[in-house]
């Protein structure tokens, strides 16, 4: 009894994917693990406290985001790589939904934030619920790669005057103020550190793989740029006391400690939930997809699988967790995610040992992240976000589609007018209206044999053999409300133009669905067509598309008509 009782394994391991992994753990992928974790921990402090200025939050609140979600993600997510925590696309939504002027007598940012993730992450959890974990093929990649280009710009311009030093609250946009109010000490230090980050970037990779080193070592290397930059440079301001005496600012005292867990974010108002809700669809729908397109991306590597719908629930049950541990909204990111799995990362307990390695550091030394300056997070912030800037890739779009091209290059300019949420909803707007502009002005084909085959092809790109009683009629669409006008006029235009033609033949072979209106229209036009007598034969018709037609009893409505398995077997009857 007590087997038949106990959890069933399959269930368990789907709905908690670490179970599956645990069980055939080798000593080899721990050895790869450790060192994926120590290399990826090394990412923690300086994009956790950069983000976390990027979205306008104390540093501890994109800290407390690298904790417990990457945590929970490791128990319930199904990739094996992904670093889940704060990342730069959601951390400037959040600095944008946070300047919202309605919200500023509401509450501090941090509650708001915390909000923000607790709605998210509730929106994921539901969409899970319902199943809608295939939303990631909503969002079509040019309004993904223009949202991103757009938001990256944004992100760039917020951070040049932390770069170099100059007061924004000061000047505001007064060019001649911001120039004359720039830090020569704070710009120097940001110069320093793009400097820095850049040579240990692609040219010391070069190097390290000349001198042949290992892979992951090279990785493991290059990627500490980040931690190196903030050392050197905080160790810069802390012995010429800069923040003292040239007023180079800094990120200031963190709170020592792991954080507390708190749901104190129930208390908020009904006010404050309503009135961050539109931004957290936003904000926990980007996340989701950029989180699902980089698990992806490592996942189809090793030839690993992704539930779509599980990430859902992880990412919803992680953006709950940061909210009750006090951090900012959390998504899979792309750079640490990378340097995860280039340094050899098999499963998530590599991020696990990279959450013991923050916790340590948040409990010993936090007193050393003081004097960080600003402006060295502002390079690491402009170093990550430059080579998501793809303005080469509306042109290499545009001469694939100019439809794409133009959502690409609207959903940019809209993020960078109009604003980031309004720039999302902009592009998918543009996206349906160009989906549903092709899907109503279909590509049809009137078709011949080629040669003795059972080959049909398009009269205008092959040679091939037409009859004079015979119109053969190939509709590369679905049948819909939106198109059937434009199908059928297309066919009166073809049988006008041939004085002989006895039967048409419609070529279904690409056909899946036809709606009740385009099947109605679609019997109407046959029986007009029969007025002149001509009639209208189908041609490879889909099993699906069969067995709706026949509960709207086909055989009346084509008349004198026949359907036909084959073309070939229409020509071998209706030619002459």
């Amino acid at each position: 009894m007590a087997g038949h009782n106990s959890p069933n394994p399959n269930w368990v391991a789907k709905f908690i994917p670490i179970t599956a992994w645990l069980r055939q753990y080798s000593r080899q992928e721990l050895n790869s693990d450790i060192f994926a974790g120590i290399i990826t921990a090394i990412l923690f402090v300086p994009q956790g406290i950069a983000y976390a200025m990027l979205a306008g939050l104390p540093a501890q609140v994109g800290l407390y985001a690298s904790i417990l979600p990457p945590l929970i993600y490791a128990f319930l997510g199904t990739s094996r790589t992904l670093s889940v925590g704060p990342v730069s696309i959601a951390a400037i939504m959040i600095a944008s939904a946070l300047a919202a002027p309605e919200l500023a007598a509401l509450g501090s940012p941090v509650e708001h934030a915390i909000i923000l993730a607790v709605e998210g992450g509730l929106i994921l959890l539901a969409m899970a619920v319902f199943r809608m974990g295939g939303l990631v093929k909503f969002i079509s990649h040019p309004v993904l790669s223009g949202f991103t280009t757009g938001a990256s710009i944004l992100i760039i311009f917020s951070q040049l005057p932390h770069l170099l030093g100059i007061n924004k609250q000061q000047c505001g946009y007064d060019l001649t103020c911001q120039l004359s109010a720039l830090n020569p000490y704070a710009a120097g230090l940001g110069i320093f550190s793009i400097t820095l980050l850049l040579l240990m970037g692609k040219p010391l990779t070069r190097t390290l793989k000349k001198m042949q080193l290992r892979e992951n070592l090279v990785t493991g290397i290059s990627k500490t740029a980040p931690l190196l930059t903030v050392i050197i440079t905080t160790s810069l301001v802390s012995y010429f006391h800069l923040y003292d005496t040239q007023q180079v600012a800094i990120v200031g005292e963190i709170p020592k400690g792991l954080p507390d867990l708190s749901f104190s974010f129930l208390l908020n108002s009904q006010e404050h939930w309503l009135a961050l809700l539109p931004s957290a669809i936003f904000i926990s729908i980007i996340a989701y997809v950029e989180s699902v397109a980089i698990a992806l991306v490592t996942a189809n590597l090793r030839n690993e699988k992704i539930n779509t719908n599980q990430e859902l629930i992880a990412l919803g049950a992680a953006n709950i967790t940061t909210a009750i541990s006090g951090g900012m909204s959390v998504a899979g990111g792309f750079s640490r995610t990378m340097v995860n799995f280039s340094a050899g990362a098999r499963t998530q307990l590599a991020m696990i040992i990279a959450v013991v390695l923050l916790a340590i550091a948040l409990l010993a030394f936090t007193e050393q992240f003081t004097h960080i300056p600003k402006a060295a997070l502002a390079a690491i912030i402009l170093v990550a976000i430059a080579p998501l800037i793809k303005l080469r890739e509306i042109i290499a779009t545009l001469k694939y589609d100019r439809s794409d091209a133009l959502t690409q290059t609207i959903t940019l300019l809209a993020v960078l007018f109009l604003g980031i949420e309004e720039g999302i909803a902009l592009g998918v707007l543009v996206t349906i209206i160009a989906y549903l502009q092709r899907a109503s002005l279909p590509h049809i084909a009137v078709t011949g044999q080629v040669g003795d085959s059972e080959q049909f092809r398009n009269v205008t790109r092959h040679k091939v053999t037409t009859w004079p009683n015979l119109l053969l009629i190939r509709i590369d669409e679905n049948l819909t409300f939106a198109n059937i006008t434009y199908i059928t006029d297309f066919i009166s235009v073809q049988a006008d133009g041939k004085p002989e033609l006895e039967h048409i033949v419609l070529q279904f072979g690409s056909v899946s669905y036809v709606d009740i209106t385009a099947f109605e229209a679609l019997c109407s036009f046959i029986e007009a067509l029969d007025k002149r007598d001509i009639t209208v034969n189908l041609a490879d018709v889909k099993g699906p598309v069969m067995d709706k037609f026949n509960k709207m009893d086909l055989d009346h409505h084509l008349m004198k008509g026949q359907v036909f398995f084959h073309t070939i077997d229409a020509i071998k009857t209706l030619s002459k």
